[in-house]
């Protein structure tokens, strides 16, 4: 489970990347929010869905989850396990709970500026938590 967690992150990351940067472009030159914008959002949310179940799958069978519930005061004192136990789990539900409500804000909306304006700032501020609190040092 973690194996299939840490390669779908890849793809969640190059997915999120590339919406990001697209959101950007469209919002500096003015494009129009196409049919192909509306599915790299929507296949950037469904990814990272996945994304959560499998790291809800994993994370219940960690040994970091056994190790918070039976002895957590030892586990907030080591900054190593308290990222794998804690920081990485709860800022990755909240960079996806600011994926979907970029997706739902966007749908609301007519003119293309705003659309790609909503996905650079919610999809954007979603992968700045991502990068921040991705485990490098077990991820290579």
């Amino acid at each position: 489970m973690k194996t299939v967690h840490s390669y779908w992150a890849y793809i969640v990351l190059v997915v999120l990347i590339i919406t990001v940067i697209n959101a950007i472009i469209g919002f500096i030159q003015k494009k129009e929010f196409t049919h192909k914008e509306f599915r790299l959002g929507l296949f950037t949310l469904i990814t990272s869905h996945i994304q959560l179940l499998i790291g809800f799958g994993w994370y219940f069978m960690s040994p970091w989850f056994k190790a918070l519930k039976s002895n957590g005061g030892e586990v907030m004192k080591d900054s190593g396990t308290r990222l794998l136990a804690m920081e990485h789990p709860i800022t990755m539900i909240i960079a996806i709970v600011l994926i979907t409500i970029g997706w739902s804000k966007h749908k609301k909306l007519v003119k293309s500026e705003d659309k790609f304006k909503t996905f650079a700032i919610f999809y954007g501020i979603a992968l700045l938590l991502i990068l921040i609190r991705i485990p490098w040092s077990n991820w290579f």
